[in-house]
């Protein structure tokens, strides 16, 4: 336990300095869990979304794409449940008022007491408060007594136009989906797709949750890749568990994909008690993070849920039959996979026999081992010294090199802490000039995990890059 602890606490460190994830509002004192992505992390969100969209959107025959607002109409949530059922357990501490979800602090003691038999209250306040009440549960931030545990909606609220009064309040949305639902008619009637087909979105979410925390684990403001698959009305339960499953080897592979292991994820049945409103079968794919396993992505069966209750039909154009289609949701969490990404990309690394140019002295390595297509930094060129023509001629490969690669530019300090700098970024591959270059027009190309170094010719960068990424 100790050894994860101190595993996040260098992610979250090298996170910081090398350029991945800020506090957000830091110069002000931050704001609770709130982040900023910076240079290096910016880059991997656009990799990440820009696969996954190529992968499951413009990959595929049955998928189309859309961006709905961030603000709808109240009666949107009123239809899809979220007004009345969107809640989360809120228990408060009578001495200092710090607030906790009921189930988590439940789910903490039961972890660290083992043998105690208790019965599952998820979904049942009554039943948690007797819980916490019985086990003695405390405060785990004073030791305080809890005051009873309520309902509590997670939707965030704001207010528009000129007056805040109840006319004018409206939500940021929880999720992406429903966007996407009540724009099913729209998206049938402008391109008459056929079930059984999806629509896809990435977009910004927003939840008030009680307890943020785990760094970019759980946040009030998060991203969202997600799809709604629509599919005809199932005869039997093998009418939309076929979908279901076909939908669950596409998320394994994307997850092997992001170079996370399939030993590091851990595939969760959701238990009738705990699942949502809206669904009849869920499975959440659990990635074992250094404070603890947790979700990752998760699959669902809304039925016809949604559509029913936003009153919208589907006309087979063959049999003109109508009827409410079901839905298979495929949701990605964009912050929850950059987060595992780098922990299950951290490596901590003893140092062979170094090669020319390696940093002496130096025993041991950090690298972010990346899959090459996600790593934020393609290719680092390094002029071996700060001499003027060493420099000019890096520059102009590093200028060549950035139409066609994300490509970084770093004269300062010696050739071997330039190398660890990129280990520590995850950069796949470093381009050295160094004097022979300016004679036999070639340079040395090293490789970040092998830590091999070729030489190449300078007109074969590109293609020998190309091969490689």
């Amino acid at each position: 336990m100790e050894n994860n602890e101190k595993k996040m606490e260098k992610i979250i460190s090298l996170a910081k300095q090398r350029g991945f994830v800020f506090s957000g509002s830091e110069i002000y004192g931050g704001l609770q869990n709130a982040w900023d992505f910076g240079p290096l992390g910016a880059e991997m969100k656009m990799n990440i979304k820009t696969e996954w969209w190529n992968r499951f959107v413009r990959g595929r025959s049955d998928m189309v794409g859309i961006d709905t607002a961030l603000i709808m109409n109240n009666k949107v949530w009123q239809a899809s449940g979220h007004l009345e059922n969107f809640t989360d357990p809120l228990v408060e501490c009578k001495e200092c008022h710090h607030r906790f979800r009921a189930d988590h602090l439940l789910e903490d003691y039961f972890e660290k007491n083992p043998d105690v038999i208790h019965e599952d209250a998820t979904n049942n306040v009554s039943k948690m408060a007797e819980d916490l009440k019985s086990f003695d549960v405390k405060c785990p931030d004073c030791e305080g007594e809890l005051m009873k545990p309520q309902q509590f909606n997670m939707m965030l609220k704001t207010h528009l136009g000129a007056t805040e009064d109840k006319a004018s309040e409206a939500y940021l949305r929880p999720e992406t989906a429903q966007g996407m639902f009540v724009n099913f008619k729209n998206i049938i009637d402008s391109t008459r797709k056929r079930l059984p087909f999806g629509i896809a979105q990435i977009g910004k979410a927003f939840r008030n949750e009680i307890t943020p925390g785990n760094y970019i684990f759980r946040t009030r403001e998060f991203e969202q890749m997600e799809i709604e698959y629509f599919i005809p009305v199932p005869k039997t339960d093998a009418g939309w568990q076929g979908y279901f499953e076909s939908w669950r080897k596409e998320m394994k592979e994307w997850i092997s994909y992001l170079g996370i292991r399939q030993e590091e994820i851990y595939e969760l049945e959701v238990s009738r008690e705990e699942l949502a409103h809206y669904s009849k079968r869920t499975i959440d794919f659990e990635y074992k993070f250094p404070f603890g396993q947790k979700e990752l992505y998760g699959l669902a069966y809304r039925t016809d849920f949604d559509l029913k209750n936003h009153n919208l039909k589907y006309r087979d154009p063959k049999t003109e039959e109508e009827y409410i289609p079901h839905v298979i949701e495929p949701t990605f969490g964009v912050e929850r996979t950059i987060l595992a990404v780098m922990c299950s990309a951290y490596t901590e690394e003893d140092l062979p026999n170094q090669g020319e140019g390696e940093e002496d002295g130096a025993e041991k390595r950090i690298v972010m081992k990346f899959p090459k297509w996600l790593a934020p930094i393609k290719v680092a060129v390094l002029p071996l010294s700060k001499k003027e023509e060493l420099s000019d001629e890096a520059k102009i490969i590093a200028d060549d090199l950035r139409g066609s690669f994300a490509t970084e530019y770093d004269e300062t300090q010696s050739i071997g802490k330039r190398y660890r700098r990129q280990d520590e970024i995850g950069t796949p591959y470093c381009v050295t000039v160094d004097f022979d270059s300016l004679e036999d027009k070639k340079v040395t190309v090293r490789d970040r995990d092998t830590m091999k170094q070729e030489r190449i010719s300078i007109s074969e960068i590109k293609q020998y890059l190309s091969e490689r990424l």
